[in-house]
């Protein structure tokens, strides 16, 4: 009885280890298959978009009239300024996507991939 009981503690344990292997492959197949159809990028070009994001973000000046906030008294009877809030993100956003715009060439990726099929092929 005692060796049929390590024995399925055993085949248990191995079993687990693979259902672990099976769960790490599975979850590794499923990031390349969320990646396959997303654009490459180099990491020289990821670092050139974070500096133009960086920039164009220091350089938006936002007044208080682009501001929203809420005020709360606490429980000392102090005012607060319990939640600030930019009241149009679609103009911040466009600051920041023209300041990337204006340093890469915009290509048509269909025809890109086209051309990148038939010089696999």
């Amino acid at each position: 009885m005692s060796e049929s009981k390590e024995l399925l503690e055993a085949t248990i344990k191995g079993l687990e280890e693979k259902l672990s292997s099976v769960t790490n492959d599975l979850n590794m197949k499923n990031r390349e298959l969320a990646d396959v159809n997303k654009p490459e990028m180099t990491s020289k070009m990821f670092d050139n978009i974070s500096e133009l994001v960086e920039e164009a973000v220091e350089s938006v000046s936002i007044e208080e009239s682009d501001l929203e906030y809420s005020m709360e008294f606490d429980y000392d009877n102090k005012v607060v300024l319990s939640d600030v809030s930019l009241q149009d993100s679609s103009t911040f956003a466009e600051k920041v996507m023209c300041a990337i715009d204006g340093h890469y060439k915009m290509v048509d990726t269909q025809v890109t991939n086209a051309t990148h099929v038939e010089q696999v092929i």
